[in-house]
């Protein structure tokens, strides 16, 4: 991989999204001054700053420079996009406005691990996939569905909790 691709890894995915665009440039940007050697992160901070003001504040998108993110990735409107920065999310996956993406508080007071998300998952709008939880590859999950419990690969759920609506195969176009 080259250092130019790292930075437009997600450009194809939002063609015709500017917002998108910009957001996950800024977002590669941000991740390499993150993992940058400590003089360079040093020098990196007005950067960083700028990032959580922008992507953050203004546009209210919640999505911290350490979370990890495969390619691909696709933001549609992004507006109330709140991602934990313990989530794993998988390659070519999509994420709509309104969606929550975090642990939860446990009743000892202590906080439980961050979702991880496979490949080619498709998160409709207004989605809350809170816990321990483990998305599999090739799922899309319906606008307002609360995914609480692990989701299997190959299927589309929906629901509050979300629930099993139906198997498909890999080769079913990914759409609402």
């Amino acid at each position: 991989m080259t250092f130019c691709y790292y930075f437009f890894q997600d450009y194809s995915a939002n063609i015709g999204n500017t917002k998108g665009r910009l957001v996950l440039f800024l977002f590669r940007s941000a991740q390499i001054c993150r993992r940058a050697p400590k003089p360079i992160l040093i020098l990196s901070i007005p950067y960083l700053i700028f990032y959580r003001i922008i992507v953050e504040w203004i546009l209210g998108i919640e999505l911290p420079w350490n979370t990890s993110v495969g390619s691909g990735l696709k933001l549609y409107h992004g507006q109330g996009l709140v991602v934990n920065d313990h989530s794993i999310i998988g390659s070519n996956c999509t994420l709509r406005h309104n969606t929550t993406i975090g642990h939860k508080e446990l009743s000892n007071g202590t906080f439980s691990a961050s979702p991880i998300i496979g490949d080619n998952v498709d998160i409709g709008s207004n989605v809350v996939i809170i816990g321990p939880v483990t998305i599999g590859d090739n799922v899309i999950i319906g606008a307002g569905s609360v995914v609480v419990k692990s989701l299997e690969s190959n299927a589309v759920y929906a629901g509050n909790p979300a629930k099993l609506i139906k198997k498909i195969s890999v080769d079913t176009p990914h759409a609402f």
